[in-house]
């Protein structure tokens, strides 16, 4: 009996403002997040993902504030990233309501400090989320950005992705920029390349915009589905009906 696949919305905050744009760039306001947050808690979501996107780059630390607020509105799992660079950081954001932390930028930077936080709080605290591009740099052809995908690194993604997951991550959210906000489907290829160097659960994320492209991700090597503007901007059941997309292919849903 395989595992329930999970449909997890992505608050992307910035400035206390969900936002969503195309390939990381052309930010636009998507609502409040403690207001998405309940309807998203109310319409079926399995777990919520809160991302301050633009943290890292303003080298500030996420708005705790509003995951205290965010956390009073869902009793699904919650995980937040963004300027997260410590355990200390791990352990104010568990303080402040989040089930998960999220870390990128400060991971590629110094990586012993996936050990640190998986040493002091487990690997079922700790999601590495890779922001992917494709790239002519790296071997695979997947590179890692940091920075909320403003800055390039030359690392290889896969090789990343397999130390990351030696090194305890718990889960790995697996961000395509190319199709970030395009609603053209999931990068199908990048996933099953992910899929063949890591054990560890894989939370595919960027270009779903229809129910219909939910599947294929999982059939591609994900475990769990994450989404934003098609969540944000579609019709309030669009939950349920990936959920229905997904069963009718076979797959298990709670």
């Amino acid at each position: 009996m395989s595992l329930a696949v999970r449909v997890i919305p992505c608050l992307d905050v910035d400035a206390g403002r969900v936002v969503k744009g195309v390939n990381f760039e052309q930010l636009r306001d998507a609502g409040d997040p403690v207001e998405l947050a309940h309807r998203y808690n109310l319409a079926g979501s399995d777990e919520l993902t809160f991302l301050d996107v633009t943290a890292s780059s303003a080298a500030r630390e996420t708005t705790y504030d509003v995951v205290t607020q965010t956390a009073e509105e869902v009793f699904i799992p919650l995980t937040v990233g963004g300027g997260v660079r410590s355990a200390e950081d791990v352990d104010r954001l568990l303080k402040s309501g989040a089930d998960k932390v999220s870390i990128n930028t400060a991971a590629v930077a110094r990586p012993v400090v996936i050990n640190e936080i998986v040493a002091q709080f487990g690997s079922q605290v700790l999601v590495l989320s890779a922001d992917v591009r494709r790239s002519l740099v790296t071997d695979s052809g997947f590179e890692v950005t940091t920075h909320g995908g403003r800055q390039g690194t030359g690392i290889d993604a896969l090789d990343w992705i397999a130390e990351a997951s030696e090194r305890g991550v718990g889960e790995i959210l697996l961000n395509s920029i190319d199709a970030d906000g395009t609603q053209e489907g999931f990068d199908l290829e990048m996933i099953s390349a992910a899929r063949a160097v890591t054990w560890v659960p894989l939370i595919a994320s960027g270009g779903a915009g229809k129910p219909e492209h939910f599947p294929a991700a999982i059939d591609a090597g994900a475990d769990a589905v994450l989404a934003a503007s098609m969540f944000h901007f579609g019709p309030v059941d669009m939950i349920a009906r990936v959920k229905e997309s997904l069963r009718q292919a076979g797959h298990s849903v709670r």
